[in-house]
C-alpha cells in the first residue's frame, strides 16, 4: 500500500515538473527605493520566481529542455510607500532554433510605469478569470503573450488561445483599477496592452500572425541545413510583415517584432542576395523608421 502511495506520488511529481513552461531569470533593480525593508524585496524577488516558473501555465507538458528561456527585470523607479511601489518591469522571451545553440528573441519590451503593491512574504496570487491585483494580471498578461508568440512560432496562428487568454486578462480588470493603472485601456496612449493584444488578434494584422511561423519554423529552423532556402522563407515573412502594416499601420504587433528581430534580420540579410537585402532594407526601414540607419549596414 505504501509503495502504491509513493509510486502516485512520484508521477503527480513528475507531472507538475513536465508541467512548467518558463525558465524566468528574475532582476530586481530597488536603487530608487533607499528607505523600504530589503526583505521585503528579497521577499519579492523569490515570489516571482515561484510565481512564474512553478505555476502551470497550460495543460501542455513541457520537458525541462523545452521551457521557454525568459528574463524579468522589475526596476522600481519611485518608492510611493513602504509597500507600494511603481517600477518599468522589462520582458523577453527567446526561442531555440532547431539544429543549433542559438536563441531567437521573441518579445523583447518594457512595460513602464506599473503600479502595485507587495508586503513581505506576501504570495502572488492570480486567477485567469478574477482580478487579484495590478501586479500579477500585468505579469499574468505577458505570460500569455509569450507563450501565444513562441505558440504561433511552432504551428501557423498556434497561439490563439493564449493570446485570447490574455484578452480575457485585459476584460477583467475592474474599471477602477483600470482608470488608476495606466496600460490597460485605449486611452492610455497607442503603447500598451490593450493596444497590444488588440492589435495581435486584429483581423489587419494575420499575415502577421503567418509571418512569425514562416519566419521560424520554416526560416530559422530548416537554415543550419538549407541556408539559402530558410533566408528565403524569412524575406517572405518580411514581406508579410510589411502587408500586416500596411493594413494596420503604427500597430503594437508589428512594433514588438521590430523591436525583437531589427538586430537579428539585420544579420540575417547581410548573407543574402542583392534584392534579398534591398528589400529587407526598404521593409525594415519603412515600418521601423528610427532605426532606418542600422538597416542600411545591410548592404556593405
Amino acid at each position: 500500500m505504501k509503495k502504491s502511495i509513493l509510486l502516485i506520488l512520484v508521477c503527480f511529481l513528475s507531472i507538475k515538473l513536465f508541467a512548467q513552461e518558463f525558465n524566468f531569470n528574475i532582476t530586481l533593480n530597488t536603487q530608487k527605493a533607499q528607505s523600504t525593508d530589503p526583505k521585503v524585496f528579497e521577499s519579492l524577488e523569490l515570489a516571482l520566481k515561484d510565481f512564474l516558473n512553478t505555476r502551470q501555465w497550460t495543460a501542455d507538458e513541457f520537458l525541462p529542455e523545452e521551457r521557454i528561456e525568459c528574463n524579468l527585470q522589475l526596476t522600481i523607479t519611485q518608492e510611493n510607500s513602504a509597500t507600494s511601489f511603481t517600477a518599468d518591469i522589462a520582458f523577453q522571451a527567446t526561442r531555440p532554433v532547431f539544429n543549433s545553440d542559438y536563441q531567437t528573441p521573441l518579445i523583447s519590451y518594457v512595460d513602464k510605469g506599473v503600479n502595485f503593491n507587495y508586503e513581505a512574504y506576501q504570495p502572488l496570487e492570480f486567477s485567469d478569470n478574477i482580478f487579484n491585483s495590478n501586479l500579477t494580471s500585468v505579469l499574468g498578461f505577458y505570460v500569455y503573450i509569450m507563450l501565444g508568440l513562441d505558440y504561433d512560432s511552432f504551428s501557423p496562428f498556434g497561439g490563439e488561445a493564449h493570446f485570447q487568454k490574455a484578452q480575457d486578462i485585459l476584460n477583467n480588470i475592474p474599471p477602477e483599477v483600470a482608470n488608476s493603472n495606466k496600460g490597460w485601456r485605449s486611452l492610455d496612449g497607442n503603447r500598451n496592452r490593450y493596444w497590444i493584444i488588440e492589435s495581435i488578434l486584429s483581423p489587419r494584422t494575420r499575415n502577421m500572425r503567418q509571418a512569425m511561423y514562416n519566419y521560424h519554423r520554416l526560416g530559422l529552423d530548416v537554415m543550419a541545413e538549407k541556408i539559402d532556402e530558410g533566408r528565403a522563407m524569412i524575406a517572405r515573412a518580411l514581406s508579410d510583415v510589411d502587408k500586416a502594416n500596411n493594413s494596420y499601420p503604427n500597430s503594437m504587433v508589428v512594433r514588438l517584432f521590430t523591436l525583437a528581430k531589427g538586430d537579428e534580420a539585420t544579420e540575417i540579410f547581410k548573407g543574402g542576395t542583392r534584392k534579398e537585402q534591398n528589400d529587407a532594407i526598404r521593409i525594415l526601414s519603412k515600418i521601423d523608421p528610427s532605426n532606418s540607419s542600422k538597416y542600411r549596414k545591410i548592404r556593405p
